[in-house]
């Protein structure tokens, strides 16, 4: 089964400048430094593609001499924050193979490693004929409300049950949406019908979108070190 990594990195970040690349820790090149190391380490992985148009990223890879990776230089116009993921999807689609099983994943994960990958991935393996996709997630039992009742509980039955008989639901996080080609091409989306939830604990789950998230980020790696 061919496994293969897509890892979107556009330029233009708004709420951190230079979010992908901004000194990280230890890592010079930032967090696209430490995912690029996470990701060489997978044991079933037959390529990443690093889609970008983000020309330091470029300079960045051109300088590591590993052929595992693959540039994929993406037009502007699918690199803006206005972009929408399905537009995205639609372009994937075009650069992979047929027989491809796609691991779309994001660098602001910084804690979900290569051992994180490699047990998704076996789990994608074992699960095939069941699933057709599997997507990392954090199981929710909290007391979730629309405008004015429970979306998760009967408020009827009881005002505030037990959290452990709450029903179950899932938050999709960014840390890997894994699924083959097909589901690309035929649904249009990054995920199947039929949907395998990889819980993923929290801090393996810890997401870079504002300022706060980094700084919080690189306390938790520095209390790692010592």
């Amino acid at each position: 089964m061919k496994i293969k990594i897509f890892l979107p990195c556009r330029a233009g970040s708004q709420r951190i400048k230079n979010k992908n690349i901004k000194k990280f820790h230890k890592f010079k090149n930032g967090l696209f430094e430490l995912k690029i190391e996470q990701l060489l380490k997978i044991k079933n992985c037959d390529e990443i593609v690093v889609s970008t148009n983000d020309k330091k990223i470029i300079n960045i890879k051109k300088k590591i001499d590993k052929k595992k990776i693959r540039l994929d230089v993406r037009p502007d116009d699918l690199c803006l924050s206005t972009t929408k993921t399905d537009d995205l999807v639609k372009y994937v689609a075009k650069i992979f193979e047929k027989k491809d099983n796609i691991l779309w994943t994001h660098v602001t994960c910084p804690f979900f490693d290569n051992k994180d990958y490699d047990k998704a991935i076996n789990k994608y393996i074992l699960n095939y004929k069941k699933y057709d996709c599997l997507v990392g997630a954090n199981m929710v039992k909290d007391f979730l409300f629309n405008s004015h009742k429970p979306i998760n509980y009967d408020f009827k039955k009881s005002f505030w049950p037990n959290t452990q008989n709450l029903k179950t639901l899932y938050k999709i996080n960014n840390t890997i949406f894994l699924t083959n080609i097909n589901s690309y091409i035929k649904l249009k989306n990054r995920i199947g019908k039929k949907i395998f939830f990889h819980e993923v604990e929290k801090i393996k789950s810890i997401d870079i979108d504002y300022p706060p998230d980094f700084q919080l980020a690189e306390k938790i790696l520095l209390s790692y070190d010592k």
